[in-house]
């Protein structure tokens, strides 16, 4: 699958070596791509704190059926 991560940073942006080492231990996390999508939103938010943040989550197919997930925060 495919991550992107879009925020409006204040103080604080989040390190990149850190975002990769953190988005690898997903490889073979047990959870629905929904679930995940939302757990990284709200790491992100937590981690800096952004005036607004949003990740989409592109999976390959599974079953013949593709999955794109989007969350964001409130703006």
């Amino acid at each position: 699958g495919k991550i992107t991560i879009r925020y409006v940073p204040d103080r604080a942006c989040v390190e990149s070596k850190s975002l990769k080492i953190y988005l690898f231990s997903f490889r073979n996390h047990p959870s629905f791509h929904e679930e995940v999508v939302n757990i990284i939103l709200d790491a992100v938010v937590k981690a800096c704190s952004p005036r607004w943040a949003e990740v989409e989550g592109d999976f390959m197919p599974r079953g013949g059926i593709s999955i794109s997930v989007k969350a964001a925060t409130d703006q």
